[in-house]
C-alpha cells in the first residue's frame, strides 16, 4: 500500500479534532475522571470510533502506523477498543494486509473456555495495543500485562488522545512507543499532535 504523506496525516488528524467537537465527544468544562483526577475538558473516544468518518480517519492512520512498524496483530481492552478492531480488521482486508485482532476482558469468563483474552492472538507475535484515551493508563496496562504472559512481544501502543496524565510516561518506562493522534497541552485543550505525526509521517 501506498503510505500517507504527513501533509495527508494532519488533515485527517485536523479532521477528526473538528469531528469531535461536532459530534461532542470533546466538550469544554469541569469534569471528574474516572481515576478521580479532575480536567477543563472531556473526551468520549467511543462516539468516535463508532461514528464512520472518525473510524475511517483513525484507522487510516493507524494501518499506516502499523504497515510501517510491519505489525499485523490490533487489539486492547474492551469494550473500548472493540469497535476500532472490527474497523481495522475490514480496512486491512480491502487492502489485502494480513491482520489478526483480539480483546481483553476486564475479567476472565467463569463459563465456556475461561477466556481472558478473546481473538485471533498467538504467543510471539508481534502486537499493538489501543485504547481511545490514555490518561493513568489503568485499562490498557492491565491488558498489557495479560497479553504480555503469553507470552507476546508488545511493540506499539496507539490511542487517540494522550491526556498526559501519566500512562503514556509509564508506557515509555516500559518500553512501549506511543503512538496518539490528539493531545492534551499544558493549557488544557486538546489540540492535534504534530510531532508525533511527524515522527510517523515525516
Amino acid at each position: 500500500m501506498t503510505m500517507m504523506s504527513f501533509t495527508e496525516a494532519v488533515n485527517k488528524a485536523d479532521r477528526l479534532l473538528e469531528r469531535s467537537v461536532e459530534l461532542n465527544a470533546l466538550r469544554y468544562g469541569d469534569f471528574t475522571l474516572s481515576s478521580g483526577q479532575t480536567s477543563k475538558f472531556y473526551f468520549d473516544g467511543r462516539l468516535l470510533s463508532m461514528d464512520p468518518e472518525s473510524a475511517h480517519i483513525i484507522s487510516d492512520l493507524f494501518i499506516n502506523v502499523l504497515m510501517k512498524g510491519n505489525i499485523h496483530v490490533f487489539g486492547g481492552p474492551a469494550v473500548g477498543a472493540v469497535p476500532m478492531i472490527g474497523t481495522l480488521a475490514l480496512k486491512a482486508y480491502e487492502k489485502n494486509i494480513k491482520f489478526k485482532g483480539f480483546f481483553v476482558r476486564s475479567e476472565q469468563k467463569k463459563h465456556g473456555m475461561g477466556k481472558l483474552i478473546e481473538g485471533n492472538i498467538s504467543a510471539e507475535d508481534a502486537v499493538a495495543i489501543y485504547d481511545d484515551t490514555i490518561s493513568t493508563g489503568g485499562s490498557l496496562l492491565e491488558a498489557i500485562d495479560a497479553i504480555e504472559k503469553l507470552p507476546t512481544d508488545i511493540q506499539l501502543a496507539l490511542c487517540v488522545l494522550d491526556r498526559k496524565q501519566g500512562g503514556s510516561a509509564e508506557l515509555i518506562r516500559r518500553g512501549i512507543p506511543l503512538f496518539n493522534i490528539l493531545f492534551k497541552t499544558e493549557q488544557d485543550t486538546v489540540e492535534v499532535d504534530h510531532d508525533t505525526l511527524r515522527e510517523w509521517f515525516a
